[in-house]
């Protein structure tokens, strides 16, 4: 394949992955939104939905990786050059911010009214808090905003080792997966059954390993939509919770790492 066809196929394939599964957590989260409120589950299988619609439809132009660490693993595999890899992360986090942003056009009136409502962002003088002296200050802006969790993904319990190790854990079991059963005769991205292989896996490591962190798994899919939130004009956002960013990009990263060597140890 070309560095066009892996460059634009990475960037539409991740864009449909962030616009369906971003989609989803706007859906749930959303005040107006029809399923809001729909739970965990619907979180789950949309995520697990929008990467077999993602692998299907650029499967056959770059072989729909639309996940840095499953490119990183692959490489070191043997199955992707090394020189592609800048292309498909490019590809990868164009993609996943473009997506985010579509999420924000699709939900553009939910955002507006979710972000405007007191009962959820607090009314005026909600953000001022009395010093010791008794004065009234403006207090810090939030590390998560109210909505930062349609975009990225952000712990329960706050112990950047241990949100490290489930990130790693997650993403090991999602990369034994696509090694083992979803590659291609070339090895360099997922076969016909890979799609429905890998959305049902992605579907399982939600709903048993995605509580803690809410299972990122793909640096791309948590650091692009990061980005996005920080740049959109959202009012009354908060903050995009940088102080965190750096452990659904690491673990995923680990984790591919600590999942090629497991598959070249089990699988010689």
């Amino acid at each position: 394949m070309t560095s066009s066809q892996i460059f634009i196929g990475e960037t539409v394939g991740t864009a449909l992955l962030i616009l369906l599964g971003g989609g989803v957590c706007a859906a749930v989260t959303l005040k107006a939104s029809k399923a809001r409120n729909a739970g965990w589950l619907s979180i789950a299988f949309g995520w697990g939905l929008a990467v077999m619609v993602a692998v299907y439809a650029t499967g056959p132009v770059s072989g729909a990786h639309l996940n840095p660490a499953v490119t990183l693993a692959l490489a070191l595999n043997g199955g992707t050059a090394w020189a592609d890899l800048p292309l498909y992360w490019a590809g990868q986090m164009l993609g996943a911010m473009i997506g985010a942003a579509l999420v924000w056009v699709a939900y553009y009136g939910q955002f507006h009214a979710h972000l405007t409502d007191h009962e959820i962002v607090g009314g005026p003088g909600a953000q001022r808090t009395p010093t010791a002296e008794g004065k009234a200050v403006e207090a810090r802006e939030p590390a998560a905003g109210p909505v930062l969790g349609v975009f990225s993904t952000g712990p329960e319990i706050r112990k950047p080792l241990q949100n490290l190790l489930t990130e790693i854990i997650g993403t090991v079991v999602l990369l034994l997966g696509v090694l083992t059963q979803g590659l291609n005769a070339d090895g360099d991205g997922l076969g016909p059954m890979g799609g429905l292989v890998t959305a049902l896996l992605v579907v399982a490591i939600g709903l048993s390993l995605g509580g803690p962190t809410g299972y990122a798994i793909n640096p791309a899919r948590d650091l692009g939509p990061r980005v996005t939130h920080a740049l959109l004009p959202l009012p009354n956002k908060g903050g995009s919770d940088w102080g965190y960013a750096w452990v659904p990009v690491a673990g995923p990263l680990i984790g591919a790492v600590v999942a090629a060597g497991l598959y070249r140890w089990l699988f010689p």
